[in-house]
């Protein structure tokens, strides 16, 4: 089904120069911190603020969703302290073609923005345009905001990628019964996603063997993660065998021998 390109996404144009400049929604989704307790609702539970309205330009909590009732929304989710959006529902927004995709627990999803980096990569093969992040072929993005700031700073057309979406896909009915479940198996705008340990590999290696998940350049932020849970489930040890120390409480002094009588 083909899309018509606007470089306003669900309204609004603009020409000339202003073809360069990010639409509202854009440049907000990229700016906003998500996460965040909302400061409109901070004395109820479950406040972070993980949608993002598209009308608004804003994030909200699922507290706030009946206010934007009749807005576009958009779920945001978190892997390993980074925001990411379904690669679904990204496409009804925004050409994601050569930004690279992951897949956490099922779900294709794409980074909002560039992540911090222990080392250097720029001797891999291949990496990210923008940020120099090590990427499987043939992609060049490792996020939504590489490949919007690169076409950007070389001064290309944004129109070209920016979708006109349908509000319908954004509706709030989408939300409707799902916004304070925590039922296993229910995805919810509290949704994180993480499984760290099933992702392995070397994460500057240029000729690398990457899975369909294509995490391996984040190996480092995953397992630092997971080793941090991991720790906190470890109980102290006493420093004696267990056998050891039955063996010394249990033993018993041999009778003593006496002199035989004269």
């Amino acid at each position: 089904m083909g899309r018509e390109s606007s470089s306003g996404g669900g309204g609004g144009g603009g020409g000339g120069g202003d073809m360069v400049m990010k639409p509202a929604w854009l440049d907000g989704l990229m700016a906003e911190t998500f996460f965040a307790a909302c400061g409109v609702h901070e004395n109820r539970r479950k406040n972070e603020k993980n949608v993002f309205c598209l009308e608004c330009c804003q994030s909200v909590c699922p507290h706030c969703l009946p206010s934007h009732r009749s807005h576009p929304l958009l779920q945001v989710r978190r892997y390993v302290y980074h925001d990411v959006v379904r690669l679904d529902d990204l496409e009804k927004l925004i050409n994601c073609s050569y930004i690279q995709p992951y897949t956490i627990n099922s779900a294709k999803v794409i980074f909002l923005n560039q992540r911090p980096q222990s080392r250097s990569c720029k001797g891999s093969a291949n990496i990210c345009f923008t940020c120099d992040r090590i990427l499987q072929e043939p992609f060049r993005f490792c996020s939504i905001s590489c490949k919007v700031d690169y076409m950007v700073c070389q001064g290309e057309d944004l129109s070209s990628i920016i979708y006109r979406f349908d509000e319908s896909d954004f509706a709030y009915s989408q939300f409707e019964g799902l916004r304070m479940e925590d039922e296993e198996g229910q995805i919810t705008p509290n949704s994180i996603l993480e499984d760290p340990l099933q992702f392995k590999g070397s994460s500057c290696s240029s000729n690398e063997t990457m899975g369909n998940s294509g995490i391996s350049q984040d190996t480092e932020e995953a397992a630092a993660a997971a080793t941090a849970t991991v720790r906190k489930k470890k109980k102290k040890s006493t420093g004696f065998l267990p056998g050891i120390v039955l063996s010394l409480s249990s033993r018993r002094k041999g009778a003593p021998h006496r002199s035989p009588l004269s």
